[in-house]
């Protein structure tokens, strides 16, 4: 079918089309023509106030499968991620078993060929994710591991990380790092403050992360390599890499879509829905994640989707799993935090950075190109429920909210989703 998107405003900073509003036309899976276009069958969509860009690419995301598919399953997870206006997503290794082999890889693989969202499994760094023996990590990439991490878990031992930055240097490897100080954070639930005081909770210091990027970045320097910071929190954290990166260090970093949208006083009402790792912090630290964005320092915006079920979410507080559902809300966050920062900057933090650290080939919008593209309403209001839910879990502090903000349609591998 042909799809005629009318009065769309184009962003990508790679198309003579940036900041244009036009009509394209989709049709068999490429862009047939950008311009003034009047079609007679298939479908229009008024796009007017609308945004057009390449595809979304989520370079953090759980789907829980092999092992884990009662919570979320490759099927479910595409679902969601569709739905959520992501063409791409990388994912994490923390399955049951560990994506830690080529049989690994290949069974990612051969279950998500030829779906409209592309998927690509990380190799873990460390078997069983540990932190004590490598990986056959030349193998893992051979096999399409599309960088290195230990997901959810620390790469702790220095040996390790120093060793991997070293070894990942001979194929231009990606090591991609939580920095968090585990025992720090030993038997904490929130962020470390006067609100984890006042609920009398366990709190997970600042200095958890800091001290671990102080000893990244010097491993790093010391080694070289490539280096990917995951889901930074504090205010000394982003200012830390943004002077890493003015020494010349080849450093990257991502936050959560949410990071900034919170801080620890919505844990005062004990739900469970606002416990993540890293924890919500303080408004300083929010307002200097906007900072980060603004200015370049953040590279990466991610959703650090992390399905649950009822038997890990529904405790106690301090018994709770960390991590929410955030596929389907990146578009709610972006539009939210677009009152900050430049939406050209969000949607490239999205888009082109991602896979340009994955080594991923980058969309066109052009005519001729096949079409791999996001279609994001910013003003679009909706309500997230169970109705509009696709993935298997349901905790998010956005859960039952109305929203501003949604993905209207995704292309690519020549199929379309478009979201009523």
């Amino acid at each position: 079918m042909d799809v005629l998107i009318k009065s769309v405003k184009i962003i990508d900073k790679e198309s003579t089309h940036h900041k244009k509003e036009v009509d394209m036309l989709v049709s068999d899976g490429k862009i047939k023509k950008i311009g003034k276009v009047e079609i007679s069958s298939g479908k229009t969509i008024d796009a007017k106030g609308m945004i057009l860009s390449t595809g979304w690419f989520d370079m953090r995301s759980n789907f829980c499968d092999p092992g884990l598919e009662h919570k979320e399953d490759l099927f479910s997870g595409m679902e969601t991620a569709a739905n959520g206006g992501f063409t791409g997503v990388a994912l994490m290794p923390n399955t049951k078993p560990i994506l830690q082999t080529k049989n690994d890889m290949k069974y990612v693989y051969s279950r998500v060929e030829g779906n409209i969202v592309d998927v690509y499994p990380m190799g873990a760094v460390t078997i069983d994710v540990n932190g004590e023996d490598f990986t056959e990590m030349i193998d893992l990439h051979e096999a399409g591991a599309i960088a290195f991490t230990d997901g959810e878990q620390p790469i702790w031992q220095s040996d390790i990380l120093l060793k991997s930055l070293q070894y990942l240097k001979k194929i231009n490897g990606l090591l991609i790092n939580k920095p968090e100080d585990k025992r720090l954070n030993l038997f904490g639930q929130m962020n470390e403050g006067v609100n984890s005081t006042i609920l009398g909770m366990k709190g997970m210091p600042k200095l958890g992360e800091e001290l671990m990027i102080d000893r990244d970045i010097a491993l790093l320097e010391y080694a070289g390599g490539r280096l990917h910071l995951s889901q930074l929190s504090t205010a000394e954290s982003i200012e830390k890499v943004r002077r890493a990166k003015k020494k010349g260090l080849n450093i990257t970093c991502d936050v959560a879509a949410f990071q900034s949208l919170f801080d620890d006083s919505y844990l005062s009402s004990f739900d469970t829905n606002f416990k993540v790792n890293p924890p919500f912090r303080e408004k300083t630290d929010n307002d200097a994640i906007v900072k980060g964005l603004n200015d370049g320092t953040i590279d990466v915006i991610v959703s650090s989707h992390s399905p649950h079920d009822e038997e890990s979410k529904k405790l106690e507080f301090d018994l709770a799993d960390f991590g929410i559902i955030s596929l389907q809300t990146v578009t709610s966050n972006i539009a939210e935090l677009s009152d900050k920062v430049d939406m050209e900057e969000l949607i490239e933090k999205l888009t082109s950075s991602p896979r340009k650290l994955l080594g991923l080939e980058q969309p066109k919008i052009e005519e001729g190109a096949n079409a791999n593209l996001t279609l994001f309403a910013p003003e679009l209001e909706w309500t997230f429920d169970a109705n509009t839910n696709k993935s298997k879990s349901i905790f998010s502090p956005y859960f039952g909210k109305k929203l501003k903000g949604k993905a209207v349609a995704i292309f690519n591998n020549g199929q379309m989703v478009i979201n009523d």
